[in-house]
């Protein structure tokens, strides 16, 4: 069975879980993008709880995935690596993933959204040592008895969401705040490492 999915920034733990547990995936890249959405948006665990960090975009009457622009006028890219910086400096993993993420924020332009997310989805795949076959789509993709439809997933309503709860890893503020659920794979890659793969199967 396939699993038809959206293209996300650095998507949850739920979104992960999807991946790490189906033989293929294929990505919808000519749905509507959807605003306030995690299209263009993750969680991370901020000192001060939860942060969204937001990739702006181009307003524009083209509303399909891939050709939403990025709004690169705007100082996105500093502002959502110092908030990985100050969130997950003192990670025990960070560093060790630095350099792969750092290039992907200011080595590469990247004019279109899902270029950008694909490149971290990407990175992100490899870090955690998953091996999913991905699939760009060439057009929209109707619903199929043989595909099953996780496009319009929302965390704070999804089935799968109530495990996730039950997952407990080791966050860098949790002294400070209760476990954070469900937020961006980062910080479960950035805490636990080679091991975060392992919290994603079921």
């Amino acid at each position: 069975m396939s699993l038809v999915l959206s293209s996300v920034y650095a998507g949850n733990l739920v979104y992960y879980s999807l991946i790490a547990n189906s033989n293929k995936i294929i990505l919808d890249v000519y749905e509507n993008f959807k605003k306030q959405s995690f299209r263009n948006r993750c969680v991370i665990a901020s000192p001060n709880g939860p942060l969204k960090l937001i990739i702006p975009v181009v307003r524009s009457s083209k509303n399909i995935v891939k050709d939403v622009k990025i709004d690169n006028t705007q100082n996105w890219k500093k502002i959502h690596w110092k908030s990985l910086e100050s969130s997950y400096r003192s990670s025990p993993y960070f560093e060790f993933y630095e350099d792969e993420f750092y290039s992907l924020y200011f080595k590469n332009k990247n004019d279109f959204l899902f270029d950008f997310n694909n490149k971290i989805n990407l990175a992100i795949l490899k870090c955690l040592g998953i091996e999913t076959e991905i699939i760009i789509s060439s057009s929209y993709v109707e619903k199929d008895l043989e595909i099953e439809d996780f496009r319009n997933i929302i965390p704070s309503k999804s089935k799968d969401l109530e495990k996730f709860k039950e997952i407990k890893y080791n966050q860098v503020f949790q002294e400070k705040q209760s476990f954070l659920p469900n937020l961006s794979i980062l910080d479960l890659l950035f805490n636990e490492g080679p091991l975060a793969k392992q919290f994603l199967a079921h």
